[in-house]
């Protein structure tokens, strides 16, 4: 436990302080509990300020606007005078708090206001409970070893991605046959347990793998599953709910699936010149180089994420400090989102980023539990050696994801805004600089990149349990008893 009092003592820039006492207590880890007490001289002037203010516009029967006595004002507006007392001394001292170095609030404070009375003799006094900024020491970082992936883009790497775009862009149609590997399909999902229907997934376009992948379990050998289906044939199969699943009761659970086969799809794809004309391009050369810079991105964004890997590796092997598991819970979607925001920038397809999406949710707490640790060592870092993140640097990414995307960039801020992952943004941003910083005093050792397994899998925004709210938009149907 700490205490600590503060007199009324003027700031280097003229602002006066409160004059307070402050009690907090270690509760947890992470976690702290605060006592405030601010002296009864800081409320009566707060009150005599206060009712100069509604004096100046307070209208009551008998005297003229700014005319009424001071103590006619108090009790007429006693009520709202306390309540804009309440208001100004929670702000000036919450801020005065936030200045505090040793507290260092993750979250705003929990505490109710509306069961905070202003007293109308003695001090005034509140508590609440607070999520920080673990404590711990910062390990060195200049002079890393790094191993280093490298890899060289091919032809037919690049061939393969101009196939995806013209897929993506295709016409449909139904073709009459049985289900060969790698064919798209429309199928519908209806999961089971112990003979309750949990959920169903209706007209589901996937793609047939070895693998499907959801957020809170995987059909291993999809693909021999379906292999030589007709239309209307169901086949039955089942999985393993993951241990961190969202659904509790559900975790280790083995999940009945009943999979029906709606039909088989082909499409009619586009040419490649077709393609240069969608993303303003003048010709099928230019659609290829555009498609190799997008994919040595791609291979910037995976050397980047396992340099940045080893980087952790090596600096959060101390980091043995416990996180509340009511946090780590809470930034789930906040570490997905940012995962989900780099690979976006670095041009991967939605079925990449939902493959990789679904893949997290599986682990997502201990994925969490380690980002977090992750992200408070690379704030200190940046902290420490004054990282920030300025407005061209986010417009500019901003720009580079709305032309992958196809989307004007005003629309894509305006959505990446709406939710909430300006700041996601900001801080990967700011955390990559960081990362940066590292590397650039590490020294290197340069590897062969292994190859990723994509052609092998496939991923659906959906849970056995029912849900789909997530990181990646879906146009898809979904049809899930919840």
């Amino acid at each position: 436990m700490s205490t600590d009092t503060v007199s009324e003592v003027a700031e280097a820039d003229g602002k006066r302080k409160l004059a307070l006492e402050v009690d907090v207590q270690n509760t947890g880890p992470c976690r702290r509990h605060v006592r405030v007490k601010i002296a009864e001289a800081e409320i009566k002037e707060a009150r005599q300020q206060c009712v100069k203010e509604f004096g100046t516009s307070a209208s009551v029967p008998g005297f003229r606007v700014g005319k009424v006595p001071a103590a006619l004002i108090e009790r007429r507006f006693h009520k709202e005078i306390s309540e804009r007392i309440r208001e100004k001394l929670l702000i000036e001292s919450l801020e005065q708090l936030g200045d505090d170095k040793s507290i260092e609030p993750i979250d705003e404070p929990q505490f109710d206001v509306a069961s905070l009375q202003i007293p109308d003799t003695g001090d005034f006094e509140y508590e609440f409970d607070v999520e920080v900024r673990p404590d711990f020491e910062l390990p060195a970082y200049a002079g890393l070893n790094i191993k280093r992936p490298v890899h060289t883009v091919t032809d037919a790497e690049i061939d393969k991605r101009i196939r995806e775009y013209q897929t993506e862009r295709a016409t449909e149609r139904v073709v009459d046959r049985e289900v060969a590997a790698g064919d798209y399909a429309r199928v519908t999902f209806e999961f089971r347990h112990k003979e309750n229907r949990l959920s169903t997934l209706s007209s589901q376009r996937v793609v047939v793998r070895p693998t499907l992948k959801l957020r809170d379990g995987e059909i291993t050998g999809f693909d021999q599953l379906l292999i030589g289906a007709k239309a209307g044939d169901s086949k039955t199969t089942s999985l393993v709910v993951t241990p961190e699943a969202e659904n509790v009761e559900l975790r280790g659970e083995t999940i009945e699936v009943v999979v029906t086969l709606i039909n088989v799809l082909e499409y009619d794809l586009k040419s490649v010149e077709e393609i240069a004309q969608e993303f303003a391009l003048e010709s099928a050369d230019e659609v290829r180089t555009e498609v190799r810079k997008t994919l040595e991105r791609q291979v910037t964004y995976r050397q980047r994420q396992e340099t940045r890997r080893q980087v952790l590796e090596q600096m959060t092997a101390s980091a043995d400090w416990d996180l509340p598991e009511s946090l780590v819970r809470r930034q789930v979607d906040n570490a997905l989102r940012r995962e989900m925001l780099e690979m976006q920038q670095a041009g991967f397809t939605i079925d990449d980023i939902r493959a990789r999406e679904n893949e997290l949710r599986q682990k997502s707490l201990s994925t969490t539990r380690q980002a977090l640790k992750e992200h408070f060592v690379l704030d200190r870092i940046a902290t420490q050696e004054t990282i920030e993140v300025e407005p061209y640097e986010i417009d500019a990414e901003i720009g580079l994801m709305a032309y992958q995307q196809m989307e004007t960039p005003r629309k894509l801020r305006a959505k990446l805004q709406k939710n909430g992952m300006i700041e996601n943004l900001e801080a990967q941003i700011r955390e990559r600089k960081a990362v940066d910083h590292i590397l650039a005093h590490a020294t290197f050792e340069d590897v062969p990149m292994e190859s990723g397994d994509s052609d092998s899998i496939f991923a659906l925004p959906h849970s056995v349990a029912g849900s789909t709210v997530g990181t990646i938009e879906d146009g898809q149907e979904d049809d899930s008893d919840e």
